[in-house]
C-alpha cells in the first residue's frame, strides 16, 4: 500500500528536521511539510532534509493538513495513497513508531488509527493537566453521543485515503483533530487507538498547551465542534 504523511508545521527548525529522518522511509512513499506560513528555516530544514515542502501560508493547523489534502488529491487517479498518516513537526511523538499506527490499516482491521498518548508511555510533563481533562473531556463526550470509544486527540495518525474522502475535513484550526474523529463515529467508520509513547518537545512551549490562550480557544473549538455535529 501507499502511505503519504502530512506534517503540518509552523515555525520548528529546530526539530522537523529530526522528525523527517527518523520516519521509516521504507514504509512512505512522500513525506509532505506543510508549511504554516513560518518565519524560520522551518521548509529549508525539511527539504534538506528529504521531504516535499508545501506551502499553506493560512495561518491554522487545519489549513495546514488541508494544504496537504489539495496536494494530494491533484494527483492523478493511479497515484493516489492509499493511506494518510499525520504526525506533528515538534518531536514530541516518536516517528520511528509509524508502523505501529498503520498497521490495523494494512490488515484492514480498521479505517482509522488513532495514537493513544493516553495508553503509551509519557514522560513527565509532556502533557500538562489542562490538556489532559480536555481530551478526556472530549472523548467521553464522543463516547456518550455516539457510542465510540477513544482515550485521546492524538496528533499521530492515519486514516485510508477512501476513509478521509467520506469523512471530508474542513476545519482551519484548533478542531481538526476531534473533527476526523466525530466524524469517523458519525459515519460509523472503524476506528481504534494504538498505544504511541510521547515526550516534551524538542524546543520552545506548544502553540496550543503552551499558551492559556490558546488552550482556552481551542477548548472552545473543540466543544463547538462536537456539538455541532449531533
Amino acid at each position: 500500500m501507499v502511505v503519504d504523511i502530512i506534517i503540518p508545521a509552523f515555525n520548528e527548525e529546530g526539530s522537523i528536521g529530526k522528525v523527517v529522518d527518523e520516519i521509516p522511509k521504507g514504509l512512505v512513499r512522500d513525506i509532505l511539510v506543510c508549511d504554516n506560513n513560518s518565519t524560520d528555516t522551518t521548509a529549508a530544514v525539511a527539504k534538506a532534509a528529504g521531504a516535499v515542502v508545501i506551502s499553506a501560508p493560512k495561518k491554522g493547523y487545519g489549513s495546514a493538513c488541508l494544504a496537504g489534502h489539495k496536494f494530494i488529491s491533484a494527483r492523478p487517479a493511479h497515484e493516489l495513497p492509499d493511506i494518510v498518516a499525520y504526525i506533528d513537526g515538534d518531536l514530541s511523538d516518536y516517528p520511528g513508531q509509524l508502523g505501529q499506527i498503520i498497521a490495523p490499516l494494512l490488515n484492514d482491521e480498521a479505517d482509522l488509527v488513532i495514537g493513544s498518548r493516553a495508553l503509551g508511555k509519557r514522560q513527565d510533563g509532556a502533557m500538562l493537566p489542562h490538556q489532559m481533562f480536555g481530551n478526556w473531556l472530549a472523548t467521553s463526550l464522543i463516547r456518550l453521543i455516539w457510542g465510540v470509544k477513544f482515550t485521546d486527540l492524538g496528533p499521530f495518525r492515519a486514516v485510508t485515503y477512501p476513509a478521509l474522502m467520506k469523512i471530508n475535513m474542513e476545519d482551519p484550526d484548533f478542531g481538526w483533530t476531534v473533527e476526523m474523529q466525530v466524524k469517523a463515529a458519525k459515519l460509523k467508520l472503524r476506528s481504534v487507538e494504538v498505544p504511541v509513547d510521547y515526550r516534551n518537545r524538542a524546543h520552545g512551549k506548544s502553540k496550543v498547551s503552551g499558551s492559556l490562550k490558546n488552550s482556552y480557544l481551542a477548548g472552545q473549538k473543540i466543544l463547538y465542534t462536537i456539538f455541532a455535529n449531533i
